[in-house]
């Protein structure tokens, strides 16, 4: 059993990570040039003059497609701890991994016959 003593250290931690944040960003506020003009605000990439609008529209498919990624990756993720624990976790761990599998298989199978996947429409 847990006591909340057991907990200072990340309370610390946390405490120090964010304090350093807090004083980095004051510190660049404070420190960092202030003068604004229209050539600083000008975009510069690569010596070569700006043409045209940066803001196109672009398919959804693609972030529909990038956020898909992204789940589906993280979900690998919670795979490590039982790759790492299996034999004492025993056939009770193996069950819940295999829930754990056909709800995400079930997740795909429906984002596959909404046709999410397909680009071409």
């Amino acid at each position: 059993m847990s006591t909340p003593s057991q907990y200072i250290p990340i309370v610390i931690q946390s405490a120090v990570a964010i304090g350093f944040v807090a004083l980095a960003l004051g510190a660049s506020h404070l420190l960092g040039p202030k003068s604004k003009t229209v050539q600083k605000d000008e975009t510069f990439e690569c010596g070569i003059e700006s043409q045209g609008n940066a803001r196109f529209p672009v398919s959804i498919k693609y972030f529909l497609t990038a956020i898909l990624f992204v789940l589906f990756d993280v979900e690998i993720i919670f795979f490590y701890p039982y790759a790492v624990n299996f034999r004492e976790m025993g056939w009770e761990g193996f069950a819940a991994v295999l829930g754990f599998v056909g709800f995400f298989l079930a997740g795909f199978i429906y984002v596959w016959k909404k046709g999410a996947l397909e680009w071409e429409k």
